[in-house]
């Protein structure tokens, strides 16, 4: 499996810096914060997809084209809202009918769904949708912008072993942008903590959370794991 290790992300708007930081993704790699920690304003970069005003630098080394190109998929946070509820899901495909029947079988849903209008699938359904449909183009790298915060717990656990699962079958890295380190844990091996457009800590997830450096870090994994076992 391919490494992508980005040396540098700037992201600005008129001289003001609200990103500077740096990332390695080796499998599968959890960019974590709070709101307004620069997770988000991160991805769109990577997208391609930055609000009018900002600018970026990016040095990666990566073997594909890292940005906003057909070797990058994406999981929007919210399944509901990322198809339109007025079409057929099969015709809200980019790729043939046969490649759209396949994907929907690799994760987990009859193909006859693809018949139906989004509305008439559950949240679990809708994301693995969205899952089928970001990897359909078999991408080197798939992005998750929070995919299970509109799930419950077990829908969670669900969609995280498929991720796991798919990446085994078909070799892509991940980024998961998330402020859920409990999430975060399951199905990644990497972990970057960012504060307001920095880096606070960075390493193999289970060293992260067993021997955190950063007060904030720590402070997170309280949270995050309140009455809760982590460590193994």
């Amino acid at each position: 499996m391919d490494m992508v290790r980005c040396k540098k992300i700037v992201i600005a708007k008129e001289k003001k810096v609200f990103v500077d930081i740096a990332f390695t993704i080796e499998r599968a790699l959890a960019l974590v914060g709070e709101s307004g920690s620069g997770k988000s304003l991160t991805l769109k970069a990577i997208l391609g997809m930055l609000p009018q005003g900002f600018t970026m630098q990016i040095q990666c080394d990566a073997p594909f084209d890292l940005i906003r190109g057909r070797t990058i998929g994406y999981v929007p946070q919210n399944p509901f809202t990322a198809l339109s509820p007025l079409t057929r899901i099969e015709d809200q495909w980019i790729v043939a009918s046969d490649k759209a029947a396949s994907m929907m079988r690799a994760v987990g849903l009859d193909e006859t769904l693809l018949s139906r209008f989004p509305p008439e699938l559950s949240g679990g359904q809708l994301q693995r949708v969205v899952i089928a449909m970001a990897l359909s183009a078999a991408p080197k790298l798939l992005l998750l912008d929070e995919p299970t915060t509109a799930l419950d717990a077990d829908l969670r656990l669900v969609v995280v072993d498929l991720l796991k699962r798919l990446q085994e079958r078909m070799g892509f890295l991940i980024l998961f942008v998330t402020h859920d380190i409990t999430t975060a844990a399951q199905l990644c091996s990497e972990i970057t903590v960012i504060c307001k457009g920095e880096v606070m800590e960075s390493g193999k997830m289970q060293e992260v959370l067993n021997h955190p450096k950063s007060p904030y870090t720590k402070a997170l994994i309280e949270a995050n794991f309140a009455n809760r076992p982590f460590r193994q």
